[in-house]
């Protein structure tokens, strides 16, 4: 009895999320704004990419924002307001995601007719965030060289709630010893021949294919 009571609060959790999140998403599109869950493990580089693609998207004339998704601290929310990005600063106490209802409460403080696109950091983890949507237009997960070729085999069900995949900090590659090809066929098997992108939030490569295949640029 416990583990079927149990099992049937999840699955009430999890509803309650995706219904918030549909509204999270019919809000953001009412005000015209883009948006992009960015999720991946800490130190993949998620907010150093973001304030990279957000100096990419001013120079074109866009209006971004971003929320800064942590357990504790304000460390990254520093960062975009130290880059010059709007942002509001989230914190989820013991939990190890960010939900759509933390993300209603966020878009209630933003002005959202004044942006264009919005990315929403998310805690820094491969497993917890993959079950909760928040209400974007896209999912990204975010991993870097660092962590290992076998990541995305280790963790599959993140990249398959994704359907935008990164390997950050390319410029990496040439010091450690990683299998790249591995890391894509295992993104193409999960994704059914979804591409991994490379990027470098450092140099900018791999910067404007990354923005087109978010849509945030022609």
């Amino acid at each position: 009895m416990h583990k079927t009571t149990t099992i049937e609060m999840e699955a009430d959790v999890l509803a309650e999320n995706r219904k918030l999140a549909a509204d999270n998403l019919r809000k953001l599109r009412s005000k015209g704004v883009r948006s992009v869950d960015v999720m991946g493990s800490i130190g993949s580089g998620k907010t150093a990419l973001i304030v990279r693609l957000a100096k990419e998207l001013k120079s074109k004339g866009k209006r971004v924002a971003a929320i800064a998704g942590d357990v504790t601290g304000e460390d990254d929310y520093r960062i975009f307001k130290g880059a010059g990005i709007p942002s509001i600063n989230l914190n989820t106490g013991k939990e190890c995601h960010l939900d759509a209802h933390l993300v209603n409460e966020a878009l209630d403080e933003l002005r959202l007719e004044e942006y264009d696109v919005l990315f929403i950091e998310n805690v820094g983890n491969l497993v917890c965030p993959a079950d909760f949507p928040l209400g974007t237009d896209h999912r990204m997960v975010v991993i870097s060289p660092t962590e290992g070729d076998d990541m995305i085999n280790k963790h599959p069900m993140i990249f398959l709630e994704a359907e935008i995949a990164v390997l950050n900090k390319i410029d990496l590659l040439p010091h450690l010893d990683v299998d790249v090809d591995r890391l894509k066929a295992d993104y193409a098997k999960i994704r059914k021949g979804g591409t991994l992108h490379m990027t470098s939030a450092k140099s900018g490569a791999g910067l404007p294919e990354l923005l087109r295949a978010l849509h945030l640029t022609d």
